[in-house]
């Protein structure tokens, strides 16, 4: 039976720890407590593990997950840009429950999916979830449930779901707020200053409209113009954070 550890028993964080590591490196899931809900996680650099994730999901590769990170230079390391109103964003939320959508690093070598060459990326306020992307590097992460189910808030709901197709079962005690990460679209601030588009919600989460706004102004889309352009295309809800987390 996949074993879970109880993070906030020291003894059985060492070895959660290295079982989450281990597995990671050989590319199996790890299930792991973010500050929104549980994710399932795998190596963002690994195709094969990646796959499993979203197999062990149900989704297909037009739904790809987002990448948790342990600091903002990670962030500069997998996109194109950070421009300074993300700078700003991640300033005031991260770590948190904020999910950046920019358009990815052309060099990097992986394959989230069908990502249309950008990537969603978070940083998650969790010791155990950072500790472990010190040490595995980024990973591909999405909310620990089936496809149509509830997003896990305990690492037991989340292995009632996933069971044996994951590795490790990191647990951190029950979700404290139960709400996925907010998930914005900033592809529009890359590139040429007159093609520059306004930030768009994809889902609002655990940051609301109103904070974004505090520091993005009228950078931020209007909900005027934001139901005019219809509604976005689906987002993971990971993010669980990954949300999902």
């Amino acid at each position: 039976m996949t074993p879970i550890f109880n993070c906030r028993d020291e003894a059985q964080l060492l070895g959660g720890m290295r079982q989450a590591r281990q597995a990671i490196g050989r590319g199996a899931l790890v299930v792991l407590p973010t500050d929104t809900v549980y994710g399932v996680a795998a190596d963002a650099f690994s195709p094969k593990a990646v796959a499993g994730l979203l197999a062990a999901k149900g989704r297909t590769r037009q739904a790809p997950p987002p990448v948790l990170v342990s600091g903002v230079q990670t962030l500069h390391a997998l996109v194109q840009e950070v421009p300074e109103p993300v700078e700003r964003l991640v300033e005031q939320f991260w770590p948190g429950g904020l999910t950046i959508v920019l358009p990815a690093q052309p060099s990097l070598v992986w394959d989230l999916g069908d990502t249309h060459g950008t990537v969603a990326v978070r940083m998650p306020a969790n010791r155990y979830a950072l500790e472990l992307l010190q040490e595995t590097g980024p990973l591909a992460v999405s909310s620990a449930n089936l496809t149509g189910e509830p997003a896990a808030l305990t690492a037991a709901d989340a292995h009632g779901m996933l069971g044996e197709r994951v590795a490790v079962y990191l647990d951190d005690g029950p979700s404290v707020t139960g709400l996925a990460s907010t998930i914005i679209d900033a592809t529009g601030l890359v590139g040429p200053e007159a093609a520059r588009r306004p930030v768009r919600i994809l889902r609002e989460g655990a940051i609301s409209a109103e904070q974004l706004r505090a520091v993005l102004g009228e950078l931020l889309e209007s909900e005027a113009a934001s139901s005019a352009a219809g509604p976005p295309p689906e987002p993971d809800p990971s993010a669980a954070g990954i949300a999902d987390s």
